[in-house]
């Protein structure tokens, strides 16, 4: 064991946040309980800017939403009660790869091995099942018992969240916060290993397949993001020149001024002529691919496997064949390969027009789903990002068309209602701190029924000063439940709310009410949309905008026209 006044000694929260702050994470998100504030005492300390949360979940999707945009997070909770309220948005992070650093304090080793039935407990000795939990829904997990050990436990896992880009558990004891360890470690980084050229590398049948092709596809999916190669991806897609899409989860990481991109993929909900080009492609060169039920439509605009390359997490699959254990830089030295001259001449389908309906729509008329995101894509602008919640808003933001450098974050798989505001709060502190020199912008689209599951995290983002807009989507309840089944039902109905008062009553100044606005009309939005404050204004700005309870749009529209046939 290490004496603490060895010249290579260091407590262990002190080591545990020198490598975070190596990382290069800068805010730590989460909230005090009896178990963690001694582990709390070195947070700022260490260099780290504190964002305490209203809840533990929200604390858990604010980490997911800054992970999202910096690569890797942390959040820290107390045992029991407080992980257990931040497991929901630990599983979201698990299923759509952020990798957030989930810290729990937990109760001293003495209580622990001494069975005592304390609170926070299930009051039966047991102090593994939460851990147990937290197993189902991590890459890796630790728990630091052992001064000898702390050190290699602790870079493990972070090492497992960097390389996988999902969530890892590290417990620490009460009594174990300020124990001395060895420093001897912190001189090396953590980093992803290298992995050896596999023998059989697929580069000449990858190569094969692209000179070859006729009518290609580059199909841009969401795991491109936690794969670390979106550089790689847009070299790519302007070297070649092919059409590209992007899947629901794939929209905002490809630059859609591109003219050879052409936006999101909705298969029969789309175009009839790019449904025709996708499904007689010759080859389709899938990046990232989540093959779930919501970012496929059912399934639906899955690629045949006869003409698909698809690039995984260190996999390459080629018509169905999978090649292994291939290196992370395999798609840059692919890219590099690529001679220009060898690709056939490849005549993409049409691009659809992307109308301006702010100057061809009646602006007597009321707002509907059908028109109302085209008609406010007019306001971003380039390094914006843009959130849209579960719902109608998520299924609406598809139809923007996004400024260069802009991120559009919209759910893929985990669907958890209410995620995105704190996710914004996340998602906003790290692009700030990426770009210091100022100007970003979070835009939020979340409906009237997401808002009351996380609403008191606006609290948050007026505390630390984020430029927001939210628009906030008043249909009177859950549009989109009602859309699956339930039309008339008034499970689907929620209690209505003066959204107009939320920043009021948030916020801690007067300023805060002055920015709240309405709109019913195209008339009242197109006013709205060019208010001084909502174009130039800093802080949080509301906007609730009113729609009918089943006005709804894309796949929503045939599950509702369904419950109406069958009625």
């Amino acid at each position: 064991m290490t004496r603490a006044g060895s010249p290579q000694a260091i407590k262990i929260a002190d080591y545990l946040f020198t490598r975070i702050r190596q990382l290069g994470i800068k805010s730590i998100f989460g909230v005090p309980g009896d178990y963690n504030l001694r582990l709390l005492d070195f947070v700022e300390p260490s260099g780290f800017h504190w964002i305490g949360n209203c809840n533990e979940l929200n604390a858990a999707y604010a980490a997911d939403g800054y992970a999202r945009i910096n690569g890797l997070s942390a959040l820290i909770t107390t045992y029991g009660v407080g992980e257990l309220s931040a497991i929901n948005g630990i599983a979201g992070a698990f299923a759509e790869k952020a990798g957030v650093i989930h810290i729990v304090g937990t109760p001293a080793r003495e209580i622990q091995n001494s069975r005592a039935r304390v609170h926070h407990t299930l009051a039966d000795g047991d102090y593994r099942h939460f851990a147990t939990m937290a197993s189902h829904v991590t890459r890796a997990q630790t728990n630091i018992l052992d001064p000898m050990t702390a050190p290699s436990r602790i870079d493990w896992v972070l090492q497992q969240a960097l390389i996988y880009s999902q969530p890892v558990y590290i417990e620490i004891p009460e009594d174990m916060v300020d124990v001395a360890i060895s420093a001897s470690s912190l001189s090396i980084p953590i980093s992803v290993p290298e992995v050896p050229l596999p023998i059989d590398e697929p580069v000449e049948e990858v190569l094969g397949r692209i000179y070859s092709a006729q009518r290609p596809i580059i199909l841009v999916d969401g795991e491109c993001r936690s794969m670390g190669i979106l550089d790689q991806v847009d070299e790519l897609v302007q070297k070649t020149w092919w059409p590209t899409w992007t899947t629901v989860f794939g929209k905002g990481l490809v630059n859609e001024e591109l003219p050879n991109v052409y936006g999101h993929y909705s298969g029969r909900l789309g175009s009839k002529e790019w449904q025709t080009y996708f499904d007689t492609a010759d080859l389709v060169i899938v990046l990232g691919p989540h093959y779930t039920d919501t970012n496929t439509y059912n399934f639906s605009t899955v690629p045949r496997d006869e003409v698909s390359i698809s690039f995984s997490k260190n996999a390459v699959q080629i018509r169905g064949e999978t090649f292994r254990d291939i290196p992370d830089d395999f798609l840059s030295r692919l890219v590099q390969t690529i001679d220009k001259a060898r690709l056939n001449p490849v005549q993409g389908p049409s691009s659809l027009s992307f109308l301006n309906h702010e100057l061809s729509i009646n602006h007597e008329e009321p707002l509907v789903q059908k028109t109302f995101y085209s008609f406010v894509n007019s306001i971003f602008r380039e390094n914006d990002l843009i959130l849209t919640e579960t719902g109608t808003a998520a299924h609406g933001g598809r139809q923007f068309k996004l400024p260069t450098k802009s991120r559009l974050f919209a759910p893929a798989t985990w669907l958890s209602i209410g995620y995105m505001l704190p996710a914004t709060l996340g998602a906003a502190v790290a692009h700030c701190e990426k770009n210091r020199n100022g100007g970003t912008r979070a835009i939020l689209f979340i409906g009237d029924g997401s808002l009351q599951m996380s609403v008191q995290e606006i609290s948050t983002i007026i505390h630390q000063h984020l430029n927001v807009i939210i628009f906030v989507i008043n249909n009177a309840g859950y549009t989109i439940e009602r859309a699956i089944h339930g039309r008339k039902q008034i499970y689907n109905d929620i209690a209505p709310w003066r959204h107009s008062q939320a920043l009021g009553f948030f916020g801690v100044n007067e300023e805060c009410s002055r920015n709240s606005f309405s709109a019913r009309t195209y008339g009242e939005l197109g006013i709205v949309l060019h208010d001084e404050n909502i174009m130039n204004g800093t802080g949080v700005r509301l906007i609730e905008v009113f729609m009918g309870r089943e006005d709804v749009e894309g796949a929503l529209l045939g599950l509702m026209q369904s419950q109406i046939a069958k009625e």
